[in-house]
């Protein structure tokens, strides 16, 4: 945290890394999505498409690399869809201890495997403790499939019996072309979206809002925007999504 950054203040950042393999040029260079995300000096990083042994990114533990080089000392990985040869999934990257970690299946019957990696991590803001609870996914293609996805976590205990107080974010790729997610399950059940209208893919001429952050509890949003440097345009097929939140301190009840 720098000295002028409040202690309350919170940067996210989602991105769909794309196993580091550029929308454009089809190379292979994880160095491009490093400096991307390094850029914006985010405290919490979703990841999507994260490669883990596997021989089109060189065999690299992407999860490892990409927290040794971004000097982020707490992170989760998630195993999502097994290859001939190695995996990938979903990471979360943070800057503060994680306390707890789970895996949502959230696959439906002959899709692909998919899964939402959640985490609880702890603040210390001012000498008050919080809970954040973090919620990182990468929904399935089809309209149902996306709806189903959705309800499911939206049902699981941890996150149904959570305290309407605590900060919760749920972030990553939702594939939600038309915005349905957000009116018809988001909102109803307490959520709002931090990042519409935010276009993300593809990378080098976003027309897409495939990528949002939305939370609940204790936390707002104070500035939401896209990643549009010159090297992001090639790192990936989408574009990084960083939101600045400020979290409250707990709430008499």
């Amino acid at each position: 945290m720098t000295p002028e950054q409040k202690p309350n203040h919170l940067r996210i950042l989602t991105y769909n890394i794309h196993k580091g393999i550029g929308g454009i040029d089809r190379r292979y260079d994880l160095s491009r999505i490093i400096d991307t995300v390094g850029h914006y000096a985010p405290d919490i990083v979703f990841l999507q498409e994260v490669d883990h042994e596997v021989p089109r990114s060189n065999q690299d533990v992407q999860v490892e690399e990409l927290a040794d080089q971004l000097g982020f000392p707490h992170w989760a990985f998630q195993a999502n869809v097994k290859l001939t040869r190695g995996n990938y999934g979903n990471a979360i990257l943070t800057r503060f201890p994680i306390r707890e970690r789970w895996n949502v299946d959230l696959t439906i019957p002959f899709k692909k495997r998919r899964r939402a990696l959640v985490a609880k991590v702890h603040l210390d803001l001012d000498g008050h403790d919080r809970t954040v609870f973090l919620c990182n996914l990468h929904l399935g293609l089809a309209g149902f499939e996306r709806k189903m996805q959705v309800k499911r976590l939206l049902e699981w205990s941890h996150l149904k019996g959570l305290h309407r107080h605590t900060p919760a974010i749920i972030g990553g790729d939702f594939n939600d072309i038309w915005g349905s997610l957000s009116r018809q399950l988001f909102i109803p059940s307490g959520f709002k979206s931090v990042t519409q209208n935010t276009r993300t893919f593809p990378a080098f001429m976003p027309v897409r809002s495939l990528d949002a952050i939305y939370i609940r509890g204790d936390i707002e949003s104070s500035a939401a925007f896209v990643g549009h440097t010159q090297l992001s345009r090639y790192a990936s097929d989408h574009l990084p999504l960083i939101v600045d939140l400020e979290i409250q301190p707990p709430q008499a009840e």
